[in-house]
């Protein structure tokens, strides 16, 4: 006789959460895109519902996970910026490996329960492929330490940067692991980092993350209910791929595609073809969500998965990449490190055959910090606390859906925070308020602060009761 509880967990619904890298919320033809082809992300907006008000956590990559694993804004959660640990770190001796410089983000809170621990406790098996962010090699909270089984990826961030690295990290509880290591790959160490041979590189990053997560997804068989995070790390900053037929597909289309030559100080080799590279990449993310959806549709679990698809932040200018060429902000202000609209509002799908409603265009607002209590309803577990709202309602059209009284953001490195309550939208930028309607200004060009005096000291009010001090990461507040 199967005992009750595991019945109880192989009815759970299982969960692919698929956030790529720097995205700007046009970059999908489902969003408005004209230049790049994502005929397989297009076809699963047109089988579930796009969201066309969903925001990130942050305008920068570790911040906004934060507040996807924490289910915190970036007022509250700890981790609230990129602070980096491999720039002058002590050598250490670390799992299998010799002594090194560790690299890495800011630790999440121990202490803070994060969302692949609360769905380990209700049965879940769980896998991270991609970026990490959560903590540097070594610390409290790295992947294995977290409710991970599985991960292989880039504990960095900054070494997610380029695409052929020197090595990625692993972890699999599977396997026998007690922690997560480095893997050489010994294809890339031949050649320099930079400059002349960086061609010759054999091992992309992103192809080797793609395969080992469509290895762990094919390896799942129902019988347990499964989640995982594939955080790909495309189309961000280099601008570099495999010579394939993706790519030479863009190339000799934009006419006026130019180069990248990097620089002395520049971090990116250089690129012959910007627009051809970036449209490639985008692409090829696209070739790997088909890849998934396909899988799940050949083992027969589509029916009892939830997909997701999203951005963690807005379009970058890293690398070469020109955002206004393809109109990537979808007709919105702003950029990456920023919180205005085209900084922090992102390109947001759920598909779920049977479940989810096929063809729906979604305006209600949600951010990261709702997938927490969203995940935690879909499976029984019980939400932490912090500041999100579950939108499952909405996702199944069942129930009433619970709306945000506001959504907040800040960035320090920026010295930015932002507010939005119904249409309006405040942004400060180093204490200074400005005030915009969304309704008819979702561009963000006419400040209307000095017209409205009493709104602005009233979401004012609102900015200085969400916002916790922070000694690592300091913004300015506007004053009454």
């Amino acid at each position: 006789m199967i005992p009750l509880a595991l019945l109880a967990a192989a009815s759970l619904p299982n969960i692919v959460f698929i956030m790529c890298d720097d995205m700007g919320y046009g970059d999908l033809g489902c969003y408005g895109q004209r230049y790049i082809d994502t005929p397989n992300i297009d076809r699963m907006a047109s089988q579930g519902i796009r969201f066309t008000q969903a925001y990130c956590g942050s305008p920068v990559s570790a911040p906004s996970r934060a507040t996807l694993m924490t289910g915190q804004h970036s007022g509250h959660t700890h981790v609230r910026g990129n602070k980096e640990y491999w720039r002058n770190s002590p050598k250490v001796k670390y799992g299998e490996n010799e002594d090194y410089s560790v690299v890495g983000q800011e630790p999440y809170d121990p202490s803070r329960v994060i969302l692949p621990e609360i769905l380990k406790k209700q049965g879940y098996t769980t896998g991270l492929f991609g970026k990490w962010a959560g903590g540097y090699e070594g610390s409290p909270s790295t992947p294995d330490k977290r409710g991970i089984d599985e991960f292989y990826g880039y504990i960095c961030q900054f070494q997610a940067h380029l695409y052929y690295p020197n090595f990625l990290n692993r972890y699999s509880k599977a396997a026998g692991d007690t922690c997560t290591v480095r893997e050489t790959l010994y294809g890339n160490i031949p050649y320099p980092m930079f400059g002349e041979g960086y061609e010759k590189r054999t091992e992309y990053s992103a192809d080797l993350i793609h395969r080992k997560a469509m290895q762990w997804l094919s390896s799942q068989d129902g019988s347990t209910p499964f989640c995982a995070f594939l955080t790909y790390t495309i189309p961000h900053a280099e601008l570099r791929q495999p010579s394939d037929s993706i790519l030479n597909n863009y190339i000799g289309r934009f006419p006026d595609d130019s180069t990248y030559k990097g620089g002395k100080w520049s971090r990116y080799n250089p690129v012959d073809h910007v627009h051809a590279e970036f449209a490639g990449m985008i692409t090829r993310l696209d070739a790997y969500v088909g890849e998934i959806l396909q899988l799940l549709r050949d083992k027969g679990l589509d029916k009892n998965t939830l997909v997701i698809f999203t951005s963690d932040n807005g379009p970058h200018e890293e690398g070469g990449a020109d955002p206004k060429f393809f109109g990537r902000d979808g007709k919105l202000r702003g950029l990456k490190r920023q919180t205005y609209e085209g900084g922090i509002r992102v390109p947001f799908i759920a598909w779920w055959p049977g479940t989810v409603p096929s063809g729906v265009t979604e305006d209600t607002q949600i951010a990261f910090y709702d997938v927490m209590p969203t995940f935690c309803e879909m499976t029984g577990a019980k939400f932490p606390g912090g500041d999100g709202i579950s939108f499952l309602p909405t996702l199944t059209g069942k129930g009433r859906q619970k709306l945000h009284r506001h959504l907040y953001w800040e960035f320090h490195e920026t010295d930015q925070i932002a507010l939005r309550q119904g249409d309006w939208k405040l942004v400060v930028i180093k204490g200074e308020p400005h005030l915009y309607n969304l309704a008819t200004d979702i561009h963000e060009d006419h400040d209307l602060s000095k017209a409205y005096p009493g709104k602005v000291r009233r979401m004012v009010k609102t900015i200085l009761k969400e916002h916790v001090e922070s000694e690592d990461f300091k913004v300015t507040l506007p004053k009454l």
